[in-house]
């Protein structure tokens, strides 16, 4: 079920009002039921995954709450990572690593074919596995008190707003939510709707509207040279942010409307000044998650400076596997490793040459400077996650600046022939240029807390200019052409 289907707005408007109208002890029997049906819409069978997972981690975090000595709790944390791990390796990762080991041996020689085995990935699996991991692994460690209330536990697993593609929840903020009655507000209702409302905007006005350029040239990249396979990068780097983002807002806007509170997921990424920067305000939830439950239990930075690069590396490598079963994820994983530690290793150079220059680092002209500079290896990055195979990537960025005047005047031609005719091109610039202008007016406030400010029929023509805007404006196809993109993940 697509957040952005008739399906979807049927189901929340039955679903809204009966929590609202139940009384608090039996709202998580609707919510649970609520969201395994919301799973079971995409492929029923895949809810025992969910369920078994649950089951598992129920009952191993019970035991090691019985256990005082942490030493004899690790056998229950390994029962936990051994399952839920060797389940997303079967359905996400088994073919990959037998067509990669397969490869590396023909090349020295031992030729054999690769074993496969041909399961359908479940739907935002690596989002639920990575959501109980931390809580198995937060009771290991004492963090968080086991919950011994099945079904609170299995809604905390499974909560239908951020099930398939997060934001990834840990179980000290989201848990205790549960075990609270929240009563209708009226200003959170309305606060939730228009984060939803804007997150519908981002996802069918822009995102789908920029991925019909973006598949055009990148599914046949090595028909293209030039600013063609620059003006698709720079689609997809707005279209994905819309995309996930879009998501996000979502799901986020959807709990808050019942009076729960996820975790900021997004935040203004696009005008970072720094690749730590860009990973201070992308996917937060994972980023967060990467840090707390990889990097640092390798070390983190408290460790040599040679281990704590090697520990960049391996957190992002690792972070690109997450995103997919394919060399392209980890080729953009190990990029994103590389730039911070070339900036960790030039900060003090580079603070040195600003003191030299005499550059004034709050200046307008300096975080422009960062910001393009950031922008544009996000970019080069984005190549490699979007691209069919490391073969098209490489194509890609060797083409992408081979601009000549004659292919140039060709290409301006048949501009309106990638995808977009003259007026859905002109419409997703113009849509691009207004998210950045929403972003920037975000600076200090949010979307949502600005409007409240306005006078009401203010605040109500951007209510139902965002609503015709989405109706009139909006792409819509069939389930592989509107889905997002993170349901693959």
């Amino acid at each position: 079920m697509l957040f952005n289907s008739i399906d979807f707005l049927i189901f929340f408007m039955i679903v809204i009002p009966l929590y609202f109208i139940l009384p608090f002890k039996h709202r998580w029997i609707l919510l649970l039921a609520s969201s395994y049906y919301f799973y079971m819409s995409w492929n029923p069978i895949y809810i025992v995954l969910i369920i078994f997972s649950t089951i598992v981690d129920y009952f191993a975090s019970i035991k090691m709450s019985q256990v005082e000595e942490k030493k004899k709790r690790k056998k229950y944390l390994f029962f936990s990572l051994a399952t839920n791990l060797g389940l997303l390796f079967v359905f996400k990762y088994f073919n990959f690593f037998s067509v990669t080991t397969a490869n590396m041996l023909n090349y020295t020689g031992i030729h054999i074919q690769p074993y496969r085995i041909n399961l359908l990935l479940p739907v935002g699996i690596s989002f639920y596995t990575f959501q109980t991991l931390s809580y198995t692994i937060d009771v290991y460690n004492g963090k968080t008190k086991a919950e011994r209330h099945f079904g609170i536990f299995a809604l905390y697993v499974s909560f239908f707003p951020q099930l398939v593609a997060g934001p990834i929840e840990r179980s000290n903020h989201l848990l205790p939510q549960f075990h609270r009655n929240y009563k209708f507000d009226y200003d959170r209702v309305k606060s939730g709707l228009m984060l939803m409302l804007w997150g519908f905007f981002k996802k069918v006005v822009i995102a789908d509207r920029l991925a019909l350029l973006v598949n055009t040239v990148y599914n046949n990249p090595e028909n293209y040279q030039g600013f063609p396979l620059i003006l698709a990068t720079v689609f997809f780097t707005f279209q994905i942010y819309c995309d996930f983002s879009a998501y996000s807002d979502i799901a986020i806007g959807c709990a808050r409307v019942m009076g729960f509170d996820l975790m900021k997921n997004f935040d203004r990424p696009y005008f970072s000044k720094s690749i730590k920067e860009f990973w201070a305000r992308w996917h937060i939830s994972l980023s967060t998650w990467f840090r707390d439950y990889v990097y640092i239990p390798l070390g983190g930075n408290r460790v040599k400076l040679n281990r704590n690069l090697m520990n960049l590396f391996i957190t992002f490598t690792i972070s690109g596997l997450w995103h997919g079963a394919s060399l392209t994820f980890v080729v953009w994983g190990m990029l994103h490793g590389t730039y911070l530690i070339v900036e960790k290793l030039t900060e003090d150079f580079r603070e040195k040459i600003i003191d030299l220059l005499k550059i004034n680092k709050e200046s307008f002209s300096f975080k422009l400077f960062n910001c393009v500079k950031t922008f544009i290896l996000v970019n080069l990055a984005w190549v490699f996650f979007r691209a069919n195979s490391i073969k098209d990537a490489m194509y890609i960025i060797k083409n992408m600046f081979k601009i000549n005047l004659f292919n140039q005047i060709q290409f301006i031609e048949e501009l309106y022939n990638l995808g977009l005719d003259k007026q859905e091109f002109w419409l997703a610039i113009t849509s691009i240029i207004f998210l950045l202008f929403i972003h920037w007016t975000q600076r200090k406030n949010s979307l949502g807390s600005r409007i409240n400010r306005e006078p009401l029929v203010a605040r109500w023509i951007v209510y139902y200019g965002l609503l015709f805007a989405i109706i009139i404006f909006g792409v819509y196809g069939g389930y592989d052409e509107s889905q997002f993109i993170y349901f693959q993940f």
